[in-house]
């Protein structure tokens, strides 16, 4: 069994991927209301582990493979 975590999941495009090729997500880290209730509809198993930047990686269940989609938004604050 291949498993996945996904950071800036999104509305689990990665995951999505991973499930029609025989890949288990386990867990997502994303911040936005809308996509997580997408994700939980599409993959309602998969753990949602919030904000990035309050991550402990210790505390995540272990995953062979580690996805992640840059942050769909302007990182630049005028």
């Amino acid at each position: 069994m291949i498993t996945l975590g996904s950071l800036f999941d999104g509305i689990g495009g990665f995951p999505l991927a991973a499930v029609n090729n025989g890949i288990i997500p386990i867990w997502a880290s994303e911040i936005e209301a809308f996509p997580i209730e997408v994700t939980k509809i599409r993959f309602p198993d998969m753990i949602h582990v919030g904000d990035i930047t309050k991550l402990k990686g210790e505390g995540l269940p272990p995953v062979d493979i580690i996805t992640g989609g840059s942050p769909c938004q302007d990182l630049v604050r005028p």
